[in-house]
């Protein structure tokens, strides 16, 4: 009987993180967002660890309009591993005013998680993107490469939201 309770807390938590779309305590979401300049392809340039983009290189994140008034998002990654391109095909809906940068995406059916934009320079060339927590993180450029003193000030800014920057991997791009 207590394992049964042990497992049922233990989904519950799993569960409630793995369908926040809040961002973390104390990180401030843009405001004044426009998704029409926000569309396209964006080029990840670093990212904090997770299984599912483990091991890609080349990411790259495209946003396209939806019928339904949300957005198309499509990740894809290369796995030199496999020596394949792997993709996945999303959405995401703002969870509030569209004028503020935090949405929910989901890849796995009636699962949300956040994704909440932080920093976006005026030109919507680079931005810094975070999870329902401090697990997740990207920088995002519309070029392959971005400037290191851009890299810098996104990565200081990240390091003051207590994001932890020292567990960045910086991507591969061609």
């Amino acid at each position: 009987m207590q394992l049964w309770k042990t497992l049922g807390v233990m989904a519950g938590a799993l569960l409630s993180v793995a369908c926040s779309t809040t961002p973390p305590k104390n990180v401030t979401v843009v405001e004044n967002f426009d998704a029409e300049r926000y569309l396209g392809r964006w080029y990840e340039i670093a990212r904090l660890d997770h299984r599912f983009e483990r091991g890609l290189e080349q990411v790259t994140a495209s946003y396209s309009q939806r019928d339904d008034g949300g957005l198309k998002v499509v990740n894809r990654g290369f796995n030199p591993q496999k020596q394949q391109w792997q993709e996945s095909i999303g959405k995401a809906f703002f969870t509030g005013s569209p004028q503020r940068a935090a949405l929910k995406v989901s890849f796995f059916g009636p699962f949300y998680g956040g994704y909440n934009v932080i920093a976006l320079d005026r030109d919507y060339q680079y931005a810094l993107v975070c999870g329902p927590n401090r697990d997740y993180l990207w920088i995002l450029s519309r070029t392959p490469q971005l400037d290191e003193r851009v890299k810098q000030q996104l990565v200081e800014q990240a390091r003051q939201a207590d994001f932890p920057v020292e567990r960045l991997i910086w991507v591969k791009q061609k």
